[in-house]
């Protein structure tokens, strides 16, 4: 088994493509060692030391190393440990247990006025067909959070989440897209 590895517009972050499907459907973010406790992929990159952030997209995982960290020294480790999930057929998430929950719903995002409906629904197509796929293109996917009163909320994951280079995407790439297309737009802010 051969894992590709690009680099990303985030200098931290590396994303690495296995060949194979990833995710089926959707996309995951692991920020911290607490929520990677769902997946022992996420788990045991994590347990390297080095590694602040983990995203696992359809195609490819994108791993964040720690400030100062040298990739160098970081990356036969992680391609050891994705070699050794993959080759196995390990499940990407821990099975659901006894006293499984879900995560309660997000509130610190605004709620959509369904008298917008209209206007929400033209955003998330704009995002799903034209933001998305540049977006995985980088290692990372950007989550629609809400609207209201002309802003859109957007979250960015993965390599693109503390990028240098997100917030000029935000205001100057997605904000100018879906102000084009939906004139009710005044501006986008990261969520």
């Amino acid at each position: 088994m051969i894992i590709e590895t690009e680099l990303t517009p985030n200098p931290a972050t590396i994303k690495f493509l296995p060949g194979r499907t990833v995710m089926d459907a959707g996309t995951r973010d692991f920020a911290d060692p607490d929520e990677a406790a769902a997946s022992p992929l996420a788990e045991a990159l994590f347990g390297l030391g080095d590694v602040i952030g983990v995203f696992f997209g359809r195609d490819f995982i994108s791993v964040t190393a720690a400030p100062g960290v040298n990739w160098a020294d970081l990356k036969p480790d992680v391609l050891s440990i994705l070699l050794d999930h993959f080759s196995a057929d390990m499940p990407l998430f821990h099975a659901p247990t006894a006293g499984f929950s879900v995560p309660a719903p997000d509130d610190e995002y605004p709620l959509d006025d369904p008298a917008d409906a209209e206007i929400v629904d033209q955003i998330k197509e704009l995002i799903e067909t034209r933001v998305r796929p540049a977006v995985a293109n980088d290692g990372g996917d950007i989550v629609y959070r809400g609207f209201q009163r002309g802003v859109v909320f957007l979250q960015m994951q993965g390599a693109c989440s503390g990028c240098p280079s997100s917030s000029a995407t935000l205001k100057n790439g997605i904000e100018q897209l879906l102000k084009h297309y939906v004139p009710e737009v005044t501006e986008v802010r990261a969520a």
